[in-house]
């Protein structure tokens, strides 16, 4: 079954109990928390992510799936423990070494928390493999990290069904998240090639009837 995470990072100050009371009725299976710190990538919502997904957790019960797009994954972690997260994905490309990736993948266990590990579009599948069996999910970036509103590289869905090959072939049992462009016109092709999760952002919030789209996407 394919479920619906949907970003928040383009709701608007001032519409953010509205908007949150909408998706939950809208049956989004989770809030995106898309944190970013100005020096992985270049936008800073880390404090108004912090805010927002504060602000969630006291109003819904709905699974927070953070999203750190941070080069301090160690302090973002203890940061958003604090909201109850369901999961907390970090990126690949911020770690030094693979040493590092284990303690982060450690640490997230011991806050009672799920494990996935992110991969910008450049970054080869491959380079994760050797973490799939210790984690609970993979985000494949369907656009360069760190804006809203970008078109999907297509050549990414060659990426997912790889890693989605690789998951059967190996009978590991890992959640394929897919992250950035999807919309009504490309989620078949992007469930197709593997992911039985779909980030949107811009596609669910721009919309007049959020419940339509979240539908028609997990279709």
């Amino acid at each position: 079954m394919v479920e619906v995470s949907t970003s928040i990072l383009s709701v608007k100050k001032g519409e953010e109990s509205e908007t949150f009371f909408k998706l939950e009725k809208a049956k989004t299976d989770y809030f995106h928390i898309d944190v970013m710190d100005g020096k992985f990538v270049e936008n800073d919502t880390y404090k108004k992510m912090l805010e927002y997904s504060s602000y969630i957790r006291r109003i819904s019960n709905l699974p927070l799936d953070v999203h750190l797009m941070v080069e301090d994954i160690k302090t973002a972690i203890y940061d958003f423990s604090s909201i109850d997260p369901n999961i907390i994905t970090f990126h690949i490309e911020a770690c030094k070494n693979k040493e590092e990736a284990y303690e982060l993948i450690k640490l997230i266990k011991q806050n009672n928390c799920k494990v996935g590990i992110s991969i910008k579009p450049d970054t080869d599948i491959e380079k994760i493999y050797e973490f799939l069996p210790f984690i609970h999910m993979v985000l494949v970036m369907t656009v360069e990290p760190g804006k809203g509103g970008q078109t999907l590289l297509s050549d990414m869905l060659n990426k997912i069904s790889k890693l989605k090959e690789y998951v059967d072939k190996n009978n590991i049992e890992v959640d394929i998240e897919a992250d950035g462009g999807i919309n009504l016109k490309n989620c078949d092709k992007v469930k197709e090639a593997g992911a039985n999760i779909l980030v949107a952002g811009t596609a669910i919030i721009s919309a007049v009837d959020y419940k339509v789209i979240i539908d028609e996407l997990k279709r």
